[in-house]
């Protein structure tokens, strides 16, 4: 029986043009596109039950893999989803994902949810939690060039709530505060915390260089993230040591330079906040050789090893 089928556009499933030949791993096999799909009573879908971490491959090697993974299982355990895979196999399913679909660069979301189960919150109604790795190519989602920020009223739940350094999949006040920078014709938002101070972007950290020093939030209201980890390595070594502290959207404002860190979008120069023009222009000096320092990094990495041939 079809019941309102010409409300519906025909095809949805095209909407991946170009993704058509790509494989998903879920629990235990390579499934293609199509058949890739999970139950409408998985609690990921019934209720964002679910955790995730996002990889890049550069040059046919992941980019700090370990560190991922590690991320990952912290989150699962956080909330309570017991992963029924040591770190050693999920590094084989995430290097097998990249292989089987001969990607050299590229990105994968690898997601542990709490399982299929009875309708209802209770989580004794999902008995096996699984997990799903899907990798494509993937392009910097802020793009390549400096960006310019919308402050957001969504506020960043505080550890009180979900802990931000929990990378749950429900990331409903990132995708209000995305729709707002679209709204305004902004690249993207920037989310305060509910005291008011700088959490994070939509998707990234935020770097901030004022009178000569760098300072980044504390990861209380945003993610710890493992790129933000890097740009303050990297800084550190360039006699920029970082001081993690409460921002508040003035130091933005007045800023020397600002950049955004993230595995999806790489290091990201800020252009304008809230229409005020970042120092001198973006990217700023500092933020030039972050960046540059950054892209010989993503040369080390856990290798791929692609086939030979193209596969079957």
């Amino acid at each position: 029986m079809e019941l309102f089928r010409d409300r519906f556009p025909a095809g949805r499933r095209d909407t991946l043009g170009g993704l058509d030949d790509l494989y998903v791993y879920i629990d235990g096999e390579f499934l293609c596109r199509d058949e890739a799909c999970i139950s409408v009573w998985e609690h990921a879908f019934m209720y964002g039950d679910s955790v995730f971490e996002g990889i890049r491959a550069y040059g046919g090697k992941v980019f700090l893999l370990p560190e991922h993974l590690e991320r990952l299982l912290e989150s699962a355990k956080s909330i309570g989803i017991q992963v029924p895979l040591s770190i050693e196999e999920l590094t084989r399913i995430v290097l097998e994902t990249f292989r089987i679909n001969a990607l050299q660069e590229g990105h994968q979301r690898i997601t542990v949810t709490r399982g299929v189960g009875s309708v209802g919150l209770d989580p004794r109604n999902s008995k096996h939690a699984s997990v799903i790795a899907m990798a494509y190519p993937f392009p910097p989602t802020l793009g390549e060039r400096a960006v310019r920020l919308v402050t957001s009223s969504v506020r960043r739940k505080g550890c009180d709530s979900v802990d931000a350094k929990v990378k749950v999949s429900n990331y409903m006040e990132n995708i209000l505060a995305k729709l707002q920078a679209n709204l305004t014709g902004m690249d993207d938002a920037l989310l305060l915390d509910r005291n008011g101070f700088v959490a994070e972007a939509t998707a990234t950290n935020v770097f901030v260089l004022r009178k000569g020093k760098w300072s980044t939030p504390i990861p209380v209201a945003c993610l710890e993230g493992v790129t933000r980890h890097v740009a303050m390595e990297i800084l550190k070594q360039m006699g920029s040591p970082v001081e993690e502290r409460s921002l508040t959207p003035h130091e933005l404002y007045v800023a020397q330079e600002v950049f955004l860190t993230g595995t999806g979008a790489g290091i990201v120069p800020v252009e304008s906040v809230d229409g005020r023009r970042i120092g001198e222009g973006a990217p700023g000096e500092m933020t030039r050789e972050v960046t540059r320092r950054f892209k010989l990094l993503t040369a080390e990495g856990t290798p791929i090893e692609m086939p030979a041939g193209k596969r079957d």
